[in-house]
C-alpha cells in the first residue's frame, strides 16, 4: 500500500481531544489545590485522589483503577505519606498486605478537591446545558465500555494464538 493510500483521521483524533481535556482538568485541580493553600499537591497525586475512597484500598487495586503500574502507584503513595496526606495500615483480612487511607489532613485536601469537582460539573452543565452535558458523559462512558471490550477481545485473541507445538 502506498503512503498516499494510507488513511488518516478526518478530524483531530479523539485520543488527542480526550488527552488534552484530561490534562486540562488535572492541571486545574492542582491549580485549585494550590490556591486553597495545599501547595504540597502534585499532578501525580491525582492518580491517588481519583482512586482512593474513604474506607481505604490496597495500592495494587488503586494502580489497576488508575491504569498505572503498582510500582508507580507505590512511589506516589510513599510521596503522599511523607507529605502527611496518606497513611498505611495493616490489612485486617491479610496481615501481609497494607491498606492505604487518608490522614485527617489528606481528607481535608481530598474533600476540597471533590467540592471543586462538583463546582466544575455545575459549571459544565451551565455552559453546555444539562442535556448536552449528559450526552457527553453518556458517550464517554459508553466509549470506555467499548474500549474495554476491544481490549478484552485483543487479549483473548492473542492468548488464543498460544504456543506452537
Amino acid at each position: 500500500m502506498s503512503r498516499a493510500q494510507r488513511r488518516r483521521p478526518k478530524h483531530k483524533p479523539l485520543i488527542a481531544l480526550i488527552d488534552r481535556a484530561n490534562r486540562a482538568l488535572q492541571t486545574e485541580m492542582v491549580r485549585k489545590a494550590h490556591a486553597d493553600g495545599h501547595a504540597e499537591v502534585k499532578m501525580a497525586h491525582n492518580s491517588v485522589f481519583g482512586t482512593l475512597h474513604g474506607e481505604g484500598a490496597r495500592a495494587a487495586d488503586m494502580a489497576a483503577r488508575a491504569g498505572i503500574t503498582r510500582q508507580s502507584m507505590g512511589e506516589v503513595i510513599r510521596d503522599m505519606v511523607a507529605l502527611d496526606l496518606l497513611e498505611m495500615k495493616a490489612d485486617p483480612a491479610d496481615g501481609r498486605a497494607k491498606i492505604v487511607t487518608y490522614t485527617e489532613h489528606g481528607l481535608d485536601v481530598s474533600w476540597d478537591g471533590f467540592e471543586y469537582l462538583a463546582d466544575l460539573e455545575e459549571r459544565f452543565e451551565q455552559e453546555f446545558g444539562e442535556q448536552e452535558y449528559a450526552v457527553v458523559r453518556d458517550v464517554l462512558d459508553r466509549l470506555i465500555s467499548l474500549l474495554d471490550r476491544i481490549a478484552a477481545e485483543g487479549q483473548s485473541s492473542s492468548s488464543a494464538g498460544g504456543s506452537v507445538g
